[in-house]
């Protein structure tokens, strides 16, 4: 009698997958040691230092500063002087202390047109200063966020004298309550990528390297099913993501100080519905080709796209109006909002549900018709 499930058949195909997996040395790095180091390194990136630096190129050539304009009376008079040698480059320096938005350090630079665009270039300044008929102007990219903030302060005290500490920002409420950091945005952002990395490289390419080195048509003449195959490798990449993000989420927790606001049970739900989804996907891109070199493109094509449209990184909002509508469709979008909702904004199963639902069915259809057109070479 011909069983539809064969629950001993699949353990032992976990189990020989799982060995599979972890006897490769590059899992521990890829998988739990690599999100660590980049949560690590753009949550201490984004986080606000005691001390913000902004360099600044002075143009001093071509009688571009005299000594009677207000640029050359501010360096001259206003600024520490500093002679550049081996450890120090820059020729002034000058503090802004605040006790809310701390201390800004700016370094001036005496440069000549030249050397100052391509320092501009390079991004090791942000802002060119020149004076014309005694008044200072201010060179820089209006798209550069950095280059604007060093415009906005340097011209309250070049001429005009320094604005008093608490005049001007007596309102000012830096946001740093839980929540509302870069890092808290990031974390769910990289929670999420790493489920759709493990699952599409971890699932996909492992089913075509199988099928190019052969492997895959050694099984046809076993008794095993298709489809418990194809359960017992998505089981074992899953039991994995759940290692790497309960790892990453602690690691956030104890260095970041994170909480999860929400409910644990729909974060639960939610991050299983994301993994049926990319793995249902996995199944259906890997269902076919045998060349690894299609079969790279094919999945660099599905997380490419994703990974640069969905927010992991920044606010898919900044895209065009036209286009968000599109982004909010993305399996990996969805997925990322539901996370950072729980994370964030305290959300609790009713707001995750409908997403929950949607990754659910999606992974479904997507792992049933690739199993219907599955080829084992």
């Amino acid at each position: 009698m011909n069983k539809p499930v064969r629950i001993n058949q699949l353990w032992q195909l976990t189990k020989a997958l799982s060995f599979e997996l972890t006897r490769e040395p590059g899992v521990l790095f890829w998988g739990i040691l690599f999100p660590i180091l980049m949560s690590l390194g753009l949550g201490l990136a984004f986080t606000r230092k005691p001390e913000t630096i902004r360099k600044v190129a002075v143009i001093t050539t071509s009688d571009s500063v005299s000594q009677e304009s207000e640029l050359m009376n501010f360096l001259e008079y206003r600024c520490k002087k500093n002679v550049p040698d081996g450890r120090k480059d820059f020729n002034w320096q000058y503090e802004i202390n605040d006790d809310k938005l701390g201390k800004t350090l700016f370094l001036f630079y005496r440069y000549d047109w030249k050397t100052a665009m391509v320092s501009l270039k390079r991004g090791t300044v942000n802002l060119i200063l020149s004076s014309n008929n005694g008044k200072t102007e201010y060179n820089f990219d209006p798209v550069s966020s950095d280059a604007e903030l060093t415009y906005m302060k340097l011209r309250n005290i070049i001429g005009r004298g320094e604005i008093p500490s608490d005049q001007g920002n007596r309102e000012i409420r830096p946001l740093t309550i839980r929540g509302t950091r870069y890092i808290d945005f990031l974390i769910p952002g990289l929670i999420t990528m790493g489920v759709m990395m493990s699952t599409m490289w971890g699932i996909s390419y492992g089913i075509i390297e199988k099928r190019s080195k052969k492997l895959l048509r050694r099984l046809v003449a076993t008794p095993m099913k298709k489809s418990h195959f194809l359960v017992a490798l998505i089981t074992v990449r899953v039991a994995m993501n759940f290692v790497e993000a309960a790892v990453l989420i602690l690691f956030s927790v104890v260095v970041f100080g994170m909480t999860i606001q929400g409910s644990l049970t729909a974060l639960l739900l939610l991050f299983i519905a994301g993994n049926i989804a990319f793995a249902g996907i996995a199944v259906f891109v890997s269902s076919h080709t045998s060349n690894t070199e299609v079969g790279n493109g094919l999945i660099n094509a599905v997380v490419t796209p994703m990974m640069v449209l969905s927010g992991i990184f920044f606010s898919y909002q900044n895209f065009p109006g036209w286009s968000v509508g599109i982004i909010k469709l993305l399996p990996l979008t969805i997925l990322t909002d539901g996370v950072r909702s729980i994370f964030n904004e305290g959300a609790g199963f009713n707001e995750a549900a409908f997403p929950i639902f949607v990754l659910s069915l999606a992974g479904v259809v997507f792992f049933s018709v690739g199993l219907k057109i599955f080829k084992w070479h």
